[in-house]
């Protein structure tokens, strides 16, 4: 498992070992679901290449966006639930070809205890995802929604690093718990303003839209 060199950085050898040892790597194509509501997660994932993104459902059975997870990250919510043989409470979809390391459950505890690195890691994860759910409420509580629609946007051009982003309207709009129909009318203001261009369900970013 050579792919987990890139983790030289953050854990130490002796951990790097284990995670070669009992981690398995997995592959999962553009739209396959990672993990799902309802489900017992019995791994807890480190991306090592690609992007998720990880989806919260309200009562109305109605999803919004959480937060998404590139290289190195992991989700705070499957270590949770994986640590307290809890349900799962979100949804993880690969976003594009993703490669990740699962860390089995039975050693989630046990490396908190013997390696700093992995305590560390685990710590600041959870601040990292904390910090991202605050900046989600404040957006929906504070900003109106083209503001948020350009934030959107703006974040999916940085993960994918690329200008053209491959989405639908209605994916848009289900991300950030709106209509289509608001959706679709806020991008082509955007596009009369020269900022975008609209194709079948992709978007160019303009250089005025910076």
């Amino acid at each position: 498992m050579n792919n987990t060199t890139i983790f030289d950085s953050i854990f130490e050898p002796a951990l790097i070992k284990e995670m070669q040892q009992f981690g398995e790597i997995k592959h999962f194509k553009e739209g396959d679901i990672i993990m799902d509501y309802g489900k017992y997660i019995r791994m807890m994932p480190i991306i090592i290449n690609g992007t998720v993104k990880v989806l919260r459902m309200d009562e109305n059975n109605k999803e919004i966006l959480l937060y998404y997870l590139s290289s190195n990250e992991s989700c705070s919510m499957a270590y949770s639930c994986c640590v307290e043989a809890k349900k799962s409470e979100v949804k993880a979809i690969a976003e594009d070809d993703v490669e990740l390391i699962a860390i089995p459950h039975v050693k989630l505890d046990e490396w908190l205890c013997k390696y700093p690195g992995w305590k560390n890691y685990i710590m600041r994860s959870f601040n990292e995802r904390f910090l991202e759910l605050l900046k989600s409420i404040e957006s929906i509580a504070f900003h109106k929604l083209d503001e948020r629609l350009v934030a959107y946007l703006k974040e999916k051009s940085r993960l994918s690093r690329s200008t053209v982003i491959k989405a639908s309207h209605y994916l848009i709009a289900d991300e950030l718990a709106t209509s289509r129909v608001v959706i679709s009318r806020l991008l082509k203001q955007l596009e009369n303003d020269g900022k975008i261009l609209m194709y079948r369900n992709e978007i160019k970013l303009m250089k005025s839209f910076n």
